[in-house]
């Protein structure tokens, strides 16, 4: 490849990456609404994060475009094929993040209009939904900045999502008889399990960035892969 038409590709693939990237960013902001609209009941901002799913599914359709284009206009050398193949993924689990949004923002209309709210419950679903807004902004940071290391410490963070996921179903069993509570408490086992699908897709990034440093993949040490028992 000649060193100007091999520039310009390094340059495409580039603008492509950072385009890629910033889906994450549209995902933050959807965690962000959807957090709210759970704490305050705000069906009105649910239906809204249910509407700005297009803006990541026109994300995914736009890097898949860009990457395909690349394809066409250039053969890629070995480490750019890394980086294609990686972003291919990475695009993946941003739309399944998008799609978990809306199911979680899906379930606050079902609440109720003033729902018989179990506070214990409440708080460690707000306490997932932020543990696993930081994954997704680490996640982007390990990719960009080709951070292993940073990106095995999803794994960790993953955990601690994982455990306060395990904490709500347990809260939600014992929430007591009375219907309505009950009716609410399943709905968060719902939002939790979502949340931790997110978490779940960081780690799965994660790997990614360690693909594409080290030429092999391997699946991360998290709650989908546990470790055999002693």
């Amino acid at each position: 490849m000649p060193g100007g038409t091999r520039q310009h590709f390094a340059d495409e693939l580039a603008r492509v990456e950072a385009q890629a990237l910033g889906g994450l960013d549209l995902v933050a902001a959807q965690l962000d609404r959807v957090l709210e609209a759970i704490q305050h009941q705000d069906v009105e901002l649910a239906s809204m994060v249910i509407a700005n799913d297009d803006l990541i599914d026109g994300r995914y359709l736009e890097v898949h475009q860009g990457l395909l284009s690349l394809f066409a206009l250039q053969a890629p050398v070995a480490g750019d094929l890394r980086i294609v193949a990686a972003l291919l993924h990475v695009m993946k689990n941003i739309e399944r993040m998008g799609d978990q949004c809306v199911n979680i923002a899906k379930t606050i209309p079902l609440t109720g209009h003033e729902p018989p709210v179990h506070g214990e419950i409440l708080d460690r679903v707000l306490r997932m939904g932020r543990g696993a807004r930081w994954e997704v902004t680490q996640a982007k940071s390990a990719f960009a900045g080709r951070d292993v290391a940073l990106a095995e410490d999803l794994v960790v963070r993953d955990s601690e999502v994982n455990a306060l996921n395990r904490e709500i179903f347990q809260l939600a069993i014992d929430v007591g008889t009375d219907p309505d509570t009950r009716e609410w408490a399943m709905h968060m086992i719902m939002v939790a399990r979502a949340i931790e699908r997110i978490g779940d897709n960081a780690v799965d990034i994660g790997e990614q960035t360690a693909f594409v440093v080290t030429g092999l993949f391997r699946e991360f040490s998290d709650s989908s892969h546990p470790a055999a028992p002693a």
